[in-house]
């Protein structure tokens, strides 16, 4: 068969019913395109006047809407520049023509072309999804144009004639069918203005009452000394919640425009930092979407405020974001905005942003961990405690602890490892305080980006943490020499024991209370951590491969070198081992179930005993 070219066919009474029913995902979607098409008459209209253009008195600017429940009708009347009878032709009966879209052609050289809300020609067609019957009246600011009057019931059928209306502006009367009658409630249309119109540079009323708050904050220039005008702005945003901590207010003219204000809330370390935090989309200063996961990287989720841009691409409704290139260079320029914003607090607010880290440290750990453009510029605003108190980065750190070269000693729990830090307290060098759950990835992640940076908890190998690698030759010499030494100790202990994968080493330590320790190399810590995170059970106990260090000058190991001598079987010299070992291992929180329990029978034996 030869080849056969046409066009396609598109029936406009199979198309209109879909417009005006299936286009929009919420009906009450209405009201926000019909006050954001009278906002743009008015804001038309006073760039005319500026431009001489339009000699006429305007006076005070308003969209009004009347609700009427007798008669069923919501009217949304604006004093803008009204439409002619062509243009009515033109913006009303050609679906998809945009009267903003032209206006901002013919006038593109203006400074204020951003403030025109409208991107479509499909706004007024909401109308249908909540009326039986759709009327315009409207008288163009044009002296020469007569009033008109539109009518259309939702079919494809319209009527146009003139009208008396002696006023400029335009008038929408809305029919209310049957299933919107919801919509004749005052407050609920009130509500609606708030939500979707609140921050309108027009005053709206709802039966003659003012119902939104014109001013738009983010619109303003960014100052210091309006921190109460922030903090005010963010109730108006998020009433009856906690004052935030801080805020981050942004301008950006190129490559797009871009302007917002962004929160950071008081929040828990044990939050889901995917699913916090409520940033409001705005277009124009008109109310798009709190749901801007496309916009945002997730870690930026659990902040609170606004972002307002008119070149966002947004799909025909505004309700949802188009897929675009533009998306992702819009979420980079708000990124740079907070992390230059925590630096610079950093810098010269040091005292806050400590203050502040508390609650902000899983954000940009987790910001640090996903994002490499973030971990760049936020590395040196990563801070830590020690366990003196002293807050720290890790360039201090690296300065005031240099003997440790390019290791961090850290510990992940206090209260746990107080016997592992007193070990080294006397050792001139300052413990990192790294206890929260997401500091392990960070601390890999800072391995990986940082190299030849170390971390090396306070209860690994005591070589591993103090020595420089070219001293660990010497620190294994001496070990030898003391496991000579003390061979019958490390013998018996071996024999008791019967852990064919326990290496044991005797040693002194500076607190002789202690009888013995556990290390662990920070590799294969860090693999057991990883295991057990990825499925295993809790409390499994450390790795076979793990070291005990005893301490030859505490007394109980004291007691069992002088005991072996005058216990016959050895059975409490057996116990008295075993305790010993178990009490490291309750220093490590790795004493669980049975383990315990024998531990506990051993103890109260060994107390009836007398020993």
């Amino acid at each position: 068969m030869s080849e056969e070219k046409g066009a396609i066919s598109v029936n406009t009474e199979n198309l209109f019913p879909i417009i005006k029913k299936w286009l929009y995902s919420e009906h009450d979607i209405f009201l926000r395109e019909l006050v954001s098409n009278s906002v743009d008459a008015i804001t038309k209209l006073d760039r005319l006047s500026g431009l001489g253009e339009y000699k006429g008195e305007i006076k005070e600017s308003f969209v009004d809407i009347k609700i009427d429940k007798k008669e069923k009708t919501i009217i949304v009347s604006d004093n803008g520049l009204g439409m002619s009878r062509d243009e009515v032709k033109k913006y009303i009966n050609q679906i998809a023509f945009s009267g903003a879209k032209d206006f901002l052609e013919q006038y593109k050289e203006g400074d204020s072309g951003s403030q025109i809300i409208g991107h479509f020609g499909l706004g007024f067609f909401s109308s249908f999804m909540v009326s039986d019957l759709v009327e315009i009246i409207s008288r163009s600011y044009q002296e020469n144009e007569a009033a008109v009057h539109w009518k259309c019931d939702g079919s494809t059928e319209f009527s146009l004639e003139d009208s008396d209306k002696k006023d400029r502006g335009t008038d929408v009367i809305l029919h209310i069918n049957a299933e919107s009658e919801d919509f004749l409630d005052e407050q609920k249309i009130k509500d609606l203005v708030v939500r979707f119109s609140n921050f309108l540079p027009v005053e709206i009323r709802v039966n003659g009452k003012k119902a939104n708050e014109q001013s738009a904050l983010w619109n303003s220039k960014p100052a210091e000394d309006k921190e109460q005008e922030y903090l005010d702005f963010y109730q108006k945003l998020f009433p009856f919640g906690e004052d935030p901590l801080f805020h981050v207010h942004f301008t950006v003219d190129y490559p797009f425009n871009l302007k917002g204000i962004l929160y950071f809330p008081k929040i828990r370390t044990d939050i889901d930092i995917k699913s916090q935090g409520r940033i409001k989309l705005f277009c124009n200063n008109v109310f798009v979407s709190d749901n801007i996961i496309d916009i945002i990287p997730p870690y930026l989720n659990l902040l609170q405020g606004v972002i307002d841009s008119p070149d966002i691409p947004l799909n025909v409704s505004r309700s949802f974001l188009q897929g675009d290139p533009k998306v992702k260079k819009i979420g980079s320029h708000i990124v740079n905005k907070v992390a230059d914003r925590l630096v610079t607090l950093l810098k010269n607010k040091r005292e806050k942003y400590a203050e502040y880290w508390e609650h902000i440290h899983v954000f940009i750990k987790f910001g640090c961990i996903n994002d490499e453009k973030f971990f760049e510029k936020m590395k040196e605003g990563i801070i830590f405690k020690t366990v003196e108190g002293k807050v720290k980065t890790i360039r201090e750190y690296q300065d005031d602890n240099s003997k440790l070269k390019n290791k961090i000693i850290y510990c992940s729990d206090k209260d746990a490892q107080v016997s592992y830090i007193n070990s080294i307290k006397n050792e001139e060098v300052e413990i990192a305080v790294f206890d929260s759950p997401i500091d392990s990835h960070l601390l890999q992640h800072l391995e990986m980006k940082m190299s030849p940076l170390r971390f090396v908890r306070v209860d690994s190998d005591i070589g591993e943490k103090l020595l420089a690698e070219d001293d660990h030759k010497k620190k294994d010499e001496e070990q030898k020499k003391r496991d000579e030494q003390f061979k019958e100790l490390i013998s018996l202990f071996k024999h008791h024991l019967e852990k064919e994968h326990l290496d044991i080493h005797a040693d002194t330590f500076k607190d002789t209370s202690f009888a013995a320790m556990i290390t662990l190399s920070e590799q294969m810590r860090r693999f057991s951590d990883m295991s057990f995170m990825m499925g295993g059970k809790a409390g499994s106990g450390l790795p076979d491969f793990h070291t005990l260090i005893i301490n030859v000058e505490n007394e109980v190991i004291k007691k069992i070198t002088n005991l072996q001598k005058t216990d016959a079987n050895g059975e409490q010299v057996k116990m008295l081992c075993k305790n010993v070992y178990d009490l490291a291992l309750l220093q490590q929180n790795n004493l669980k179930g049975d383990a315990l329990a024998d531990f506990v029978k051993r103890a109260t034996a060994l107390i009836n005993q007398g020993v």
